[in-house]
């Protein structure tokens, strides 16, 4: 079932995503925020998964699982006797082999096109994966990640929002920069990005609730650069980033909504997953 989104996700992680340098993979030195003052709160947000997922079980699954770049990211399946790798990046699977060895199972092709029994996991995850594909076929895969897992436990998925509360207060100021930009050079052509991107609005989840309980939650706030730009790389940038943490986890609700990146928790209720 192979589409534009997904190859053009494919050729990303195969030509530049997980090619690395000085240890560092290219989509990591991109897209997180590796400034000294920002490690302790990152850990911490990666940790946030760890608050939903089971305390044991046979069988994880993690839905384009990478080379599980950070440490976090091996406790997620400690208590589990096997986590299920999937990605379409050879090469991914391969940095996770090299990570986890025999507690893991890798699948390398399109979680479309895998077979998994119903009911087998104990747990799904999908981290910053949904929203790179097709916005037609992001539903399926989340009722495939349902079906596929015990109803009752958790599927977490890490999604993002493209109405941020942020992004609202900057839209006059990139309206005007968009404007000045088409008055000085003319017409402007828009450039396709390298990894397909199209997030729904978060109501959105709100249609898998014939079949699941959701609950929405922070997982973090800020994408890096603006992140980058709002936290100085000092002390006082660690105390803000403590505040921000507290915060989140005081007022999940409002974060979660207004915010860059929520966490979905869905656990099947019943009802057709397939649907």
């Amino acid at each position: 079932m192979a589409n534009d989104a997904e190859e053009r996700v494919k050729r990303f992680y195969r030509d530049v995503g997980w090619q690395t340098q000085d240890g560092i993979a290219e989509d990591t030195r991109r897209f997180e925020d590796l400034r000294a003052c920002a490690g302790d709160y990152v850990r911490r947000c990666r940790l946030r998964v760890m608050r939903h997922i089971p305390e044991r079980g046979a069988a994880i699954l993690d839905m384009a699982s990478g080379p599980i770049v950070f440490d976090e990211y091996l406790e997620y399946s400690k208590n589990f006797e096997k986590r299920h790798c999937v990605d379409l990046s050879e090469v991914a699977l391969e940095g996770a082999r090299a990570r986890i060895g025999d507690h893991g199972v890798y699948h390398c092709g399109s979680f479309f096109d895998l077979e998994f029994d119903d009911d087998f996991f104990d747990c799904a995850l999908s981290l910053h994966t949904i929203y790179h594909m097709d916005a037609g076929w992001q539903e399926i895969a989340v009722r495939k990640l349902l079906r596929v897992t015990k109803p009752g436990h958790p599927v977490i998925v890490v999604y993002t929002s493209p109405r941020t509360l942020l992004a609202r207060l900057l839209m006059p100021w990139r309206w005007f920069k968009k404007t000045v930009k088409r008055i000085l050079v003319g017409r402007l052509e828009p450039k396709e990005p390298e990894l397909y991107f199209s997030p729904h609005p978060i109501d959105w989840w709100r249609r898998f609730e014939d079949i699941a309980d959701v609950q929405i939650f922070p997982w973090r706030s800020f994408d890096t650069p603006h992140q980058q730009a709002l936290f100085p790389n000092n002390a006082l940038g660690r105390w803000m980033f403590d505040r921000l943490f507290a915060l989140e986890d005081r007022f999940p609700r409002f974060f979660a909504r207004n915010f860059q990146w929520p966490m979905i928790v869905l656990r099947r209720t019943g009802g057709d997953s397939t649907g």
